[in-house]
């Protein structure tokens, strides 16, 4: 199990297209001391204050994950991002951007783990601390659900549904297990949607910068990208990475397993505020402490067979 945090070698910018505002935006990711966190700042905001990439700054949105600070400075489709943190285990690191939303790139979280492989990552001298969850918990919204089970297993097990009445995607599940461990079974897969749809979505004022280049749109029973798509089951794998990326919210590596059908970023958000609107639902474990502890008690049981 790895212990220790971690954060980027040197800084590294990435430019492209917001999905929803279609602003062109610079995002520069610089890498941060061991305790600091993951935080955006705006840049084209004078006098901007730190938006910290955590659970309690998550606000409602439609069509992606959004989070705020309390001068109300905000930041959305942080999602596919934070996936790629995540998978790459980075705890540390300060995001200036000089808009409304995270560049969309291809779709995916593909474009941000290339690049951040290429200049490498710095392991840190400080562990990290554990989030335990102590309790099987749920969220329900009619059909739809979101669950976690604990597990003696140290990696996130994710289990995901879909059910779309559609000629196209239908029904679709994927089984994530060591979602760290084996995050390249969805990091490419990318964001969609139906055709039809798309007349309400920019009614919403969404999707500005949505185009072939970085979402599946599904016209009947068929995709209208030209390259097609990368995975027969595309669609719930890139569920799996939208999950993944709001779970790290949680300001941790959870454990477990997490079964969800039909859900979304509103239903994943709702999760993790029940984990902690309840100190008896979790504890927060200092890993170094926790190691101390087992290898104090394995020479206690040593020195105990010894004697026997």
């Amino acid at each position: 199990m790895h212990t220790n945090q971690i954060t980027i070698k040197k800084k590294i910018s990435f430019e492209g297209i917001g999905l929803h505002s279609g602003l062109l935006t610079k995002m520069v990711l610089s890498p941060m001391p061991a305790d600091s966190g993951i935080a955006f700042i705006r840049t084209d905001i004078k006098n901007s204050s730190e938006i910290l990439a955590n659970w309690k700054n998550i606000i409602p949105a439609n069509l992606c994950t959004k989070i705020s600070n309390k001068k109300g400075e905000t930041v959305n489709t942080i999602e596919h991002l934070m996936f790629a943190l995540y998978s790459l285990r980075i705890t540390n690191l300060l995001i200036e951007i000089n808009g409304p939303e995270v560049p969309i790139m291809d779709g995916s979280a593909k474009n941000f783990i290339e690049k951040i492989e290429i200049i490498g990552l710095l392991i840190q001298q400080k562990n990290i601390k554990q989030l335990e969850i102590m309790k099987k918990l749920e969220i329900k919204d009619h059909n739809k659900f979101i669950k976690y089970e604990p597990s003696n297993k140290k990696y996130l097990e994710i289990h995901y549904s879909l059910n779309y009445e559609d000629q196209f995607i239908k029904k679709q599940r994927y089984i994530l297990k060591d979602a760290q461990k084996n995050f390249l079974e969805v990091f490419t897969c990318r964001t969609f949607c139906h055709q039809e749809d798309l007349e309400k979505i920019f009614a919403m004022g969404l999707a500005k910068g949505g185009s072939l280049d970085n979402a599946i749109v599904i016209s009947g029973n068929k995709v209208l990208n030209q390259e097609g798509l990368r995975y027969k089951d595309e669609f719930v794998r890139h569920k799996v990475l939208d999950c993944i990326g709001d779970l790290y919210l949680s300001g941790y590596f959870i454990y477990g397993k997490i079964t969800c059908n039909q859900g979304g970023h509103e239903l994943t958000a709702n999760l993790i505020k029940k984990i902690f609107e309840n100190k008896k639902n979790y504890s927060i474990v200092d890993i170094h402490s926790a190691n101390i502890h087992k290898t104090n008690k394995i020479r206690e049981t040593s020195r105990i067979q010894a004697v026997v």
